[in-house]
């Protein structure tokens, strides 16, 4: 049926056209044809962010049930424990589930307009009907990609350490975070918040990629970002100022405990300290990233006390004016 003549797509029939097979089994059909022990099955959907039917509901699909035995193949080889795989399904669908939020509000955004009717509904699902099949292939070529450069950044930073896998590895660590943004906030409508945040992780996004460096996470006005070198992490941070948004940035060098794709420990605590002194429009850096910087001017500023941390020497990072 066209979309045309569909009208506004329900909740079922939006789950029926992009997940595919229609629902054939409960709880207990799936654990069995899996060959899964149920505790762990319900484990497994939470970890992915599905909710849980009630007992006796038809809410599980054939695809369902060949995604339970491969993680059932998965255990039974030994490479990866229970405790594994559950880590696995929450990064999956924590990623997954931001992913698809933000590639809907984009497709919406483009294609409604102001006062949507039925039939406009119904187009928006007949785009992502006719672009899924290509998506599904790029966001594997991006993931095995990104795979790789993984793969590529943990084996440089085993190269600088004495530990083959080392648990803490050092690194330099930088926020970038949006002036006065709460102020614009409260001058701006929805829609020019929502495009001046966009805009900002966008620029910020492709600069620390650029320079062979991580994007850890966006927190709406400010970024968090990690590069193997203070060299890499300075560049970044000039390119970021010189962006044409005003910001200030704070960065620190040294060891951080990576998990759950996020980064923790003192360094970078130092650096959100760093940028919370710091005047719009500067770079802070502490003493140990300045002492990896060659090329580069750093200037001694008066030492301030950091909330946790102690009195801390901060540098003003610019570049060379040769």
């Amino acid at each position: 049926m066209s979309s045309s003549s569909r009208g506004r797509p329900t909740a079922e029939e939006i789950e029926r056209m992009l997940v595919g097979a229609p629902a054939r089994f409960t709880k207990d059909q799936i654990t069995d044809k899996a060959d899964v022990p149920q505790e762990l099955a319900e484990r497994i959907w939470r970890a992915l962010g599905f909710a849980q039917p009630a007992d006796g509901a038809v809410a599980f699909t054939d695809a369902d049930v060949d995604a339970l035995r491969r993680v059932r193949r998965m255990l039974d080889s030994g490479v990866l424990d229970e405790q594994t795989v559950i880590r696995m399904a929450r990064a999956l669908g924590q990623t997954t589930a931001r992913l698809a939020q933000w590639q809907a509000e984009i497709i919406i955004g483009a294609m409604l307009p102001q006062e949507p009717s039925e039939d406009d509904l119904a187009q928006v699902l007949d785009a992502a009907l006719e672009l899924r099949p290509d998506f599904e292939q790029v966001l594997i070529h991006v993931w095995r990609t990104q795979l790789a450069a993984a793969g590529t950044r943990l084996l440089a930073i085993a190269d600088g350490n004495d530990e083959l896998v080392p648990t803490r590895v050092s690194m330099a660590v930088g926020f970038a975070d949006l002036v006065s943004f709460t102020r614009r906030a409260r001058e701006l409508d929805e829609k020019e918040l929502a495009e001046l945040v966009e805009g900002f992780e966008a620029r910020a996004s492709d600069v620390v990629t650029s320079h062979g460096a991580r994007l850890v996470k966006t927190l709406g006005d400010e970024v968090l970002f990690t590069a193997p070198t203070a060299v890499q992490a300075a560049e970044i941070a000039l390119d970021l100022v010189e962006s044409g948004v005003e910001l200030r940035i704070g960065m620190a060098y040294g060891p951080v405990l990576p998990t759950m794709g996020d980064v923790f420990g003192t360094t970078v605590n130092l650096a959100a300290r760093l940028t919370a002194i710091a005047r719009p429009g500067t770079i802070l850096v502490d003493s140990s990233l300045a002492e990896g910087l060659d090329g580069f001017e750093t200037h001694k500023i008066r030492r301030r006390p950091a909330r946790g941390l102690g009195v801390v020497q901060p540098y003003v990072l610019r570049r060379s004016s040769s």
